[in-house]
């Protein structure tokens, strides 16, 4: 793993940076270049995507260097539990696709926090407003800059810092220009090359791993008995951690259930997860939910919905199975101290491209990883400068502002919270430790709060403004005395360490706040409880807009999608995993 020299790029690797970069440029300029005339177009595409351009940009702006760098290294440390980040999306996808949707579109708003305010309070939609800015530079930009920046460094040379600004500047450019018309076509191209490389490196590894001569079903095989750490330095290397991986006195690599303690894929919170982060993530968060805002009708925002789950079905092939690749070839990452294993693992996968990617596709590696920057930048770029236009500016310093001019204040506010995220991104590298925990810790301890009252108040009627704020003010205080009760008492509970538990505990303890202040307080007006703001379950049509074919129905794609993930969960779900690997493989053959 060591010495490698970094990556040496030939013409026909610039040759095919430069096409992925001209192409981007054209998408991008042929998407945006009408739209900057009034604040509808420029925020909300004109509310034209169709469910392709939802679904691609929707997946698009999930993948990041997260992703291709801090995922794959906690795959390589902690095996196929990690993909369940990807496969419980099933349980929220399935609540946008009935549920949410519809129920966003009806409500006719352009943002998160404005929501917040018609159904709560003034108040709410401004803390939320200024928490979702805060989470977006610390726990999306500067972290996927940071981890680009890495993979710049390690591969190419680059020096960390320029790294960082380069990326930053390029990748923000198609935000700032074209709003969400231009980020969400750009995403749809960028996701075809992010799939497109990933796959590639993928393929190379399990070639590599079958030898001269082996087939890819051969590198499959090795790979899965290599993690089943049964013997040499593979059993080695998981029984000298067994005590970090998951706190007990045996682990399976090959299993998505472990045990309460696990660190970060603990079977407690798979569940409750769906509601602490999943909601958060997938429906609050307005870079993810702002292109179902933007779809043309409830059809096309369903329906990409579906396409972004059948995309979550396939993601782990290329940003979790090159983990397994990993650890099946250097099972020694685990044998350093601890404290070394994570960010060793991190800086892993470059080396690992280092190793397969030949000349010629090197350039498509660089495409496909600056396009998962690229398409992570823009989009959080856009709904930041969204959220700040419409939520802040707007509504308290120039209400009477007109669309030309919320414009322009979208594009300096997107200016200016890049040059921040580039400025953070340079320091996040002094914090140690995985990229991938680091984001995911941020991720539980800003969601919990505000999934819990969102879910209440559009379930139950009484749930007050009150109540929903002294939840999220008393859920921020809640989760950072949990922090501080595991760094200070020695004698706590192994099972309260991962983050993802916290999650889960702080999301019940804000569930059970505001049912609790709800009750004692005044109940909400008339206007804040309409059919547009709470569910009516005897007027809520969740059939409408489903297509006019069985082929093209909703229903059709949204349970093959399902039954996919099921299967796979059965597959590696450790107690039929002989069966369900000799059936997988079986598929391959």
């Amino acid at each position: 793993m060591n010495g490698i020299e970094s990556f040496r790029l030939e013409f026909w690797d610039y040759l095919a940076f430069a096409a992925f970069f001209g192409v981007l440029s054209v998408i991008g300029y042929w998407a945006g270049r009408k739209d900057r005339t009034s604040a509808k177009e420029y925020f909300l595409a004109g509310k034209k995507l169709p469910w392709y351009v939802v679904g691609g940009s929707f997946i698009a702006s999930n993948i990041s260097t997260e992703h291709f760098i801090g995922m794959i290294g906690a795959a390589c440390v902690y095996g196929i539990c990690v993909a369940m980040a990807e496969w419980m999306n099933v349980l929220v996808f399935s609540l946008l696709i009935w549920f949410f949707i519809p129920f966003l579109l009806a409500s006719r708003v352009f943002t998160t926090p404005e929501f917040l305010e018609k159904r709560f309070s003034p108040a709410l939609r401004q803390m939320f407003a200024v928490v979702t800015i805060v989470s977006n530079i610390v726990a999306f930009l500067a972290a996927v800059l940071y981890g680009g920046a890495l993979a710049l460094e390690n591969l190419f040379g680059w020096n960390l810092w320029s790294a960082i600004i380069i990326l930053g500047g390029v990748a923000g450019f198609w935000a700032i220009y074209g709003g969400l018309s231009s980020v969400a076509w750009t995403d749809l191209f960028t996701v075809v090359v992010m799939v497109g490389g990933g796959t590639a490196v993928t393929v190379l590894g399990l070639y590599m791993l079958a030898g001269d001569g082996g087939s890819l079903i051969d590198g499959f095989g090795n790979m899965i008995e290599r993690n089943q750490a049964n013997e040499g330095l593979w059993a080695e290397a998981v029984t000298s951690n067994v005590k970090n991986l998951a706190g007990t006195d045996s682990y399976d690599r090959l299993s998505v259930f472990q045990p309460a303690s696990h660190p970060t894929t603990p079977w407690t919170s798979l569940l409750i997860g769906t509601f602490s982060i999943g909601i958060w993530y997938s429906v609050l968060n307005q870079f993810m939910i702002q292109r179902g805002l933007g779809a043309r009708n409830s059809y096309h925002a369903r329906m990409g919905i579906v396409f972004a789950g059948f995309m979550k079905v396939f993601l782990p092939a290329i940003i979790v199975i090159p983990g397994l690749i990993m650890f099946a070839l250097h099972p020694e990452i685990l044998l350093q101290p601890w404290a070394k294993v994570r960010p060793a693992a991190d800086q892993g996968y470059v080396h690992l491209v280092q190793a397969l990617v030949p000349v010629g596709l090197r350039g498509l590696f660089l495409a496909a990883l600056f396009g998962a920057i690229q398409s992570t930048v823009n989009s959080v770029l856009n709904s930041t400068a969204t959220i700040f236009t419409l939520d802040i500016y707007k509504r308290w310093l120039r209400p009477e502002s007109t669309d030309q001019h919320l414009v322009r204040v979208g594009i300096v506010s997107s200016t200016i919270v890049l040059l921040i995220a580039i400025v953070l991104g340079g320091f996040i590298s002094k914090l140690g430790g995985s990229l991938f925990v680091y984001i995911q810790s941020l991720y539980a301890f800003f969601a919990p709060p505000f999934a819990a009252v969102f879910l209440l108040g559009i379930l139950w009627k009484r749930t007050s403004g009150t109540g929903a704020t002294v939840a999220v003010v008393l859920g921020f205080l809640f989760g950072i005395a949990m922090k501080l009760y595991v760094q200070l008492v020695g004698s706590h509970p192994l099972w309260i360490e991962p983050y993802a538990n916290q999650a889960a505990i702080n999301w019940c303890f804000c569930m059970a706040t505001c049912t609790m202040v709800s009750l004692l307080s005044a109940p909400p007006r008339p206007e804040q409880i309409t059919d547009q703001l709470t569910f009516n379950w005897h007027k809520l049509n969740i059939f409408e807009d489903l297509g006019t074919h069985w082929y093209t129905s909703v229903v059709t794609w949204w349970a093959l999608f399902v039954l996919a993930i099921i299967a796979l969960l059965l597959v590696f779900s450790g107690l039929s995993f002989p069966i369900g690997a000799a059936w997988l493989l079986s598929l391959l053959t």
